[in-house]
């Protein structure tokens, strides 16, 4: 038990600011772009309790831990609320889209990138109690934030792969794949508890980590 709480304790700041700046991302550059819909209901903002899901930022993450814990395997998923864009408002609606949905996992990569820099921090005060706390929850961000990057940019509405893939799609075609929207969800919750999902990602959840960690010289 008390490893558990230990490892919530060391996960609960990466998951919340993982996911919940991810979508403030979206309306931030939903805004650059003309759609004010965020904005007016205060969505554009990193304060993390804007965007906090009970369900999905909190009680799915905190179970699939615990149960990852008590079994010695599993896959963190989560959500937040969705940050609301509409897409019409935007100056070009089918180019512009595509720049509002990299936002999200564009900040994860940011995100990841700044855990690794306190990862590197934790080594440059050896000495001091926080060490090793920042050292495991760096290493937490950089693999929460790896999972959510690739998990996002698969190209399945509604994910925002899917709708990178409407966004370069000719129209014809963009129209009738972005119809598989409202079948998403179920569609990676069937292959997540199967374990394709895992198996599809976890390579390029592994390459991220190596990349982001190279980078800053880990």
């Amino acid at each position: 038990m008390d490893s558990i709480i230990q490892g919530i304790a060391i996960y609960a700041l990466p998951v919340i600011f993982a996911i919940t700046l991810h979508e403030a991302a979206h309306g931030y550059v939903a805004k650059h772009y003309g759609d004010l819909t965020a904005y007016a209901q205060g969505r554009v903002t990193l304060n993390p309790l804007k965007h906090i899901d009970l369900m999905g930022t909190i009680i799915v993450p905190l179970g699939l831990y615990v149960l990852s814990t008590a079994f010695g395997s599993g896959f963190l998923f989560g959500w937040a609320k969705p940050v609301p864009v509409n897409f019409a408002n935007l100056r070009r609606p089918k180019r512009d889209m595509l720049w509002v949905a990299a936002a999200g996992p564009g900040a994860n990569l940011l995100m990841a990138f700044l855990w690794a820099l306190i990862i590197k921090l934790s080594f440059a005060m050896p000495e001091s109690d926080l060490a090793k706390p920042m050292m495991l929850m760096g290493q937490a961000g950089i693999t929460i934030n790896a999972i959510l990057l690739v998990l996002n940019l698969l190209p399945l509405p509604p994910l925002d792969g899917g709708r990178i893939a409407v966004s370069l799609l000719p129209h014809r075609i963009a129209h009738r794949f972005a119809q598989i929207e409202p079948y998403g969800f179920m569609i990676i919750l069937v292959l997540l508890f199967t374990g394709v999902l895992g198996a599809v990602i976890l390579p390029f959840i592994k390459v991220t980590v190596i990349m982001v960690a190279w980078f800053v010289g880990l």
